[in-house]
C-alpha cells in the first residue's frame, strides 16, 4: 500500500480536541544533563480526558523529530512523556474514530499510530514514559514503545480494552506487551480483563505484571520519575524485567496462552464477536513476526475492524450509552435537592445485605448498622463483611488503616432502633410483599421523618410496598445486581409518590457508590429481570414444548450472551428463577410462561437442571427427564432464535407504551450494564432492529435512525 496521506486524514476530523505535546527542559538531579519533558495536556478542565487524534499523533510525531535532531546536537540525554493531571492518555477519540468510514483512512489512522510511537525508540538518547494516571489502549502504547516506563500508585485505569471496544492493540501493544511481561500476562491484560467489565489495572498491578520499571507514590511522582531517569541514563540504575521474554524460549507456554486466551473468548461471547479472535490471531502469528510484519498485519486488522457493524455498535454501546447517557441519567432530579447521608441502615444480614453493608462503608464512608432477627445472623453478616476486607487487605487492595476504617464503621444490632439516627436505611430481606411491609412499617416507626427508605427489591411493587406508611413518598426503589462489588447497574425505581428530595438522593448515592443509575418507572421486575424473565420464558416453553435441551439452551448462540439461559438459571438458582417467573405471570399473564416442568424440579428438591460428567460435560440426568412433560411440538434452533427475539421485541415496546423508562437507550443501558449484553451487538433494542423482530412484531423499529448499524 502507497504511504497514507496523514494530512488528508487530520482533514477529516475538524472537531478534535487537540492533545498538545508541551516540551520543557529539566536538569536532571546528580549532573545527569538536560532532559526534555513532554507532557500531554488537552488545555480543558481535569475531568475531560487527553485523547488521541490524527492532529495530536501529527503534533506529537513533529515535537520527537525535533528532539531528535536535539538529541543529535547533544543537546539531550533523555525524552520523558507524562501527561496533565490524572490521565498519560485515554486512548484514541472514539467520537472521532466512529466516523472513519472507509478501509484507507482506518490504515492511515492505524499507520500513523505507529509511525509517530516508533520515533520514541530512534531518538538517540534513552525515551521514557511516567504513567502518572489514566493509560488507555494507545495511552498504555505510548508507554509500552517507550525504553522505560514508571508508574505512580495513584494510577488506576490502567489497561488494552480494544477486545472491548470492537478492535485490537494496533499501535504495537500486541507486539510488545507480551515480550514484556509474558504470554499468559499479556492474554489477562489483552483479552480476560476486557472482556471482564472491561476490568483495567492499578499502577500497583501495572508494576507487579512488568509493564512499569518503578513504582513511586503520586505526591512527588514526576521528580522521583526524573531522579530515577536520571539514574538509569547514567547507570546508576540497572533495570530488571523478570517477566520478560523471547518468543522461542517460551513456544509451549505462548501457544497455551493464545488456547487458554481462545477458551475464555468462546466461554464469554461464544466467538460472535470478531475483535478478541483477531487480538489472539495476532498475538499467535506474532510468536515468529518481525516487528514490521506485525505492525503490517496489526494496521490492516484495524482498518478492517473499525468497517464492522460490530466496532459501530461497541461505540454506540460504550460510547453514547454508557459513558454518556450513563452519566447524565434521563429523569434525574435536580442533584441540589439531595440530602446528607451520614449513616446507613441495612435490614437483613445474609448475603446480599452483607454485600450492600460493605458497598455502603467502603465507598461512603460512613457508618453502616446492620440490623436481623436473631444476633447470630447479626455476627454473621458483619463477619462477613470483615472477611471480605481482610481479603481486600490480603491482595493489597486497600491499606491496613483503610481496612481497620472500614470495619469499625460496620457494626451490627438485632434492634431496629439502631436506625434512630440513620439518614439512609435499605432493606434486602426475603422478596415477600408481607416481609417487607412489616419491616417498612417497623423502621418506619423508629427512623426520623427525614430518613428515606430505599428496597432492594427486584420484582414486586415499590408502591405497594409504601402504601401502608406514614410518609410513603420517603421510599424508593435501589436494586443493585448480584455480586454488588462488580454489577454496575443500579435501577432507581420511582413509586407514584416518591418525591424529587428522596429521588434526588438515591441519584447521588448511585454516583458516590459508583454505579450507573437509571430511573425506571414502579412496573413488575423494573427493566432487567423483565426482559430476562420473558427470554426465560420462551426457553424453558420451547423445551416443555418438546425441543431437547440442548438445542433449546444454546439456540441464543448468535447473540453471544455471556451465559446460556440454562446455565444462567443455574448460576441464579431454580427457586429463585421461578419466583422471580411467578411474580412476573401474576403481572403480565400467559406472556410469561410458568414452566410446570421447572416446579417439579424444584420439588423435588433438584438444583440445576443439568449436571456435569468427569469431564465436564453437560448432561440432563436420565432419572430427571423421566419426572417431566414433554409436549410432541420440538421447535429448531432458527425458530428458537426467532422466537425469542420476537418475544423480546414485544415485550420492550410495551415497556416503551408504558413508560417503564424513558426511551429505548435506557433500555440498552440496562441489560448491557446488568445482564452483561454483549458490547458488540450495541444494545438490545438495535440488535432487535437488524434481525428484523421489531418490525415483525410492532410494525415500526425502535430507533427511526440506525443505531450502530
Amino acid at each position: 500500500m502507497s504511504a497514507p496521506d496523514y494530512q488528508r486524514l487530520a482533514g477529516l476530523f475538524p472537531t478534535e480536541v487537540v492533545t498538545h505535546s508541551y516540551v520543557s527542559d529539566v536538569q536532571l538531579p546528580g549532573n545527569a544533563g538536560t532532559f526534555a519533558l513532554i507532557t500531554l495536556d488537552n488545555d480543558v478542565d481535569h475531568s475531560r480526558p487527553t485523547t488521541l487524534g490524527p492532529n495530536t499523533l501529527l503534533e506529537l510525531g513533529e515535537k520527537l523529530d525535533e528532539l531528535k535532531v536535539r538529541a543529535e546536537a547533544g543537546e539531550i540525554v533523555g525524552v520523558g512523556v507524562t501527561g496533565k493531571p490524572f490521565y498519560l492518555v485515554a486512548g484514541a477519540d472514539l467520537s472521532a474514530v466512529k466516523g472513519i468510514s472507509d478501509f484507507e483512512a482506518g490504515y492511515a489512522m492505524a499507520r500513523l499510530g505507529h509511525d509517530v510511537y516508533a520515533k520514541l525508540g530512534s531518538l538517540g538518547v534513552p525515551s521514557f514514559a511516567f504513567i502518572n494516571g489514566v493509560a488507555l489502549g494507545g495511552g498504555l502504547e505510548i508507554a509500552l514503545q517507550s525504553d522505560y516506563r514508571t508508574v505512580s500508585t495513584g494510577a488506576g485505569a490502567i489497561s488494552l480494552p480494544e477486545a472491548f471496544i470492537g478492535l485490537v492493540p494496533g499501535w504495537g501493544g500486541v507486539y510488545l506487551l507480551p515480550r514484556l511481561i509474558g504470554p499468559e500476562n499479556a492474554v489477562k491484560v489483552m483479552i480476560e480483563n476486557p472482556l471482564s467489565n472491561n476490568r483495567t489495572l492499578n499502577g500497583k498491578a501495572a508494576y507487579d505484571l512488568g509493564i512499569a520499571d518503578a513504582l513511586f507514590e503520586p505526591a512527588d511522582f514526576l521528580e522521583q520519575s526524573l531522579t530515577w531517569a536520571a539514574r538509569v541514563i547514567t547507570g546508576e540504575e540497572q533495570v530488571q524485567r523478570p517477566n520478560a521474554v523471547e518468543p522461542a524460549a517460551v513456544g509451549e507456554a505462548w501457544d497455551a496462552a493464545v488456547a487458554k486466551g481462545r477458551a475464555f473468548v468462546e466461554a464469554k461471547t461464544s466467538n460472535a464477536a470478531p475483535a478478541p479472535a483477531k487480538v489472539l490471531d495476532l498475538l499467535e502469528n506474532g510468536k515468529t513476526w518481525t516487528r514490521e510484519e506485525s505492525r503490517e498485519a496489526e494496521c490492516d486488522a484495524l482498518a478492517e475492524l473499525m468497517q464492522t457493524p460490530q466496532f459501530s455498535s461497541t461505540v454506540y454501546a460504550f460510547l453514547d450509552l454508557v459513558q454518556k447517557r450513563g452519566k447524565r441519567p434521563a429523569g434525574a432530579p435536580d442533584k441540589k435537592l439531595a440530602r446528607p447521608v451520614t449513616k446507613v441502615g441495612v435490614v437483613g444480614a445474609g448475603l446480599m445485605a452483607s454485600q450492600l453493608a460493605l458497598l455502603f462503608a467502603r465507598q461512603l464512608k460512613v457508618p453502616v448498622v446492620m440490623t436481623d432477627i436473631d444476633q447470630e445472623r447479626v455476627d454473621k453478616g458483619v463477619g462477613y463483611v470483615h472477611a471480605e476486607v481482610d481479603k481486600l487487605l490480603a491482595k493489597k487492595r486497600i491499606s491496613p488503616d483503610a481496612a481497620n476504617r472500614t470495619k469499625a464503621l460496620v457494626t451490627g444490632s438485632v434492634s431496629k432502633e439502631a436506625f434512630s439516627d440513620a439518614d439512609f436505611v435499605i432493606e434486602a430481606v426475603f422478596e415477600e410483599m408481607s416481609v417487607k411491609k412489616q419491616v417498612f412499617a417497623e423502621v418506619e416507626a423508629v427512623v426520623s421523618p427525614e430518613c428515606i427508605l430505599a428496597t432492594n427489591t427486584s420484582s414486586l411493587s415499590v408502591t405497594e410496598m409504601a402504601a401502608d406508611l406514614k410518609h410513603p413518598e420517603r421510599v424508593v426503589g435501589f436494586h443493585f445486581f448480584n455480586p454488588v462489588a462488580v454489577m454496575p447497574l443500579l435501577e432507581i425505581v420511582r413509586a407514584p409518590k416518591t418525591d424529587d428530595a428522596v429521588l434526588a438522593t438515591a441519584f447521588v448515592l448511585a454516583k458516590q457508590l459508583k454505579k450507573t443509575a437509571v430511573l425506571v418507572k414502579d412496573a413488575a421486575a423494573f427493566v432487567v429481570n423483565r426482559i430476562l424473565g420473558r427470554m426465560f420464558g420462551e426457553i424453558t416453553r420451547v423445551f416443555d414444548e418438546g425441543t431437547d435441551a440442548a438445542t433449546a439452551d444454546n439456540a441464543l448462540r448468535p447473540m453471544g450472551l455471556p451465559m446460556s439461559p440454562f446455565t444462567l438459571l443455574a448460576l441464579v438458582g431454580l427457586p429463585v428463577g421461578q419466583h422471580v417467573q411467578e411474580s412476573l405471570h401474576s403481572a403480565f399473564g400467559e406472556r410469561f410462561w410458568l414452566s410446570k416442568n421447572s416446579q417439579k424440579i424444584i420439588d423435588a428438591g433438584i438444583k440445576s437442571l443439568w449436571q456435569k460428567d468427569e469431564d465436564g460435560n453437560a448432561y440432563i440426568p436420565e432419572e430427571t427427564l423421566a419426572m417431566l412433560d414433554f409436549g410432541t411440538t420440538p421447535s429448531t434452533s432458527e425458530e428458537v432464535l426467532r422466537r425469542t427475539q420476537d418475544a423480546l421485541a414485544e415485550e420492550i415496546g410495551l415497556m416503551l407504551e408504558e413508560g417503564v423508562v424513558a426511551g429505548p437507550e435506557d433500555i440498552d443501558l440496562c441489560m448491557i450494564l446488568g445482564a452483561g449484553w454483549p458490547m458488540h451487538l450495541g444494545g438490545i433494542t438495535p440488535y432487535l432492529d437488524r434481525v428484523g423482530a421489531s418490525e415483525r412484531v410492532n410494525g415500526k423499529k425502535f430507533h427511526e435512525a440506525a443505531v450502530a448499524a
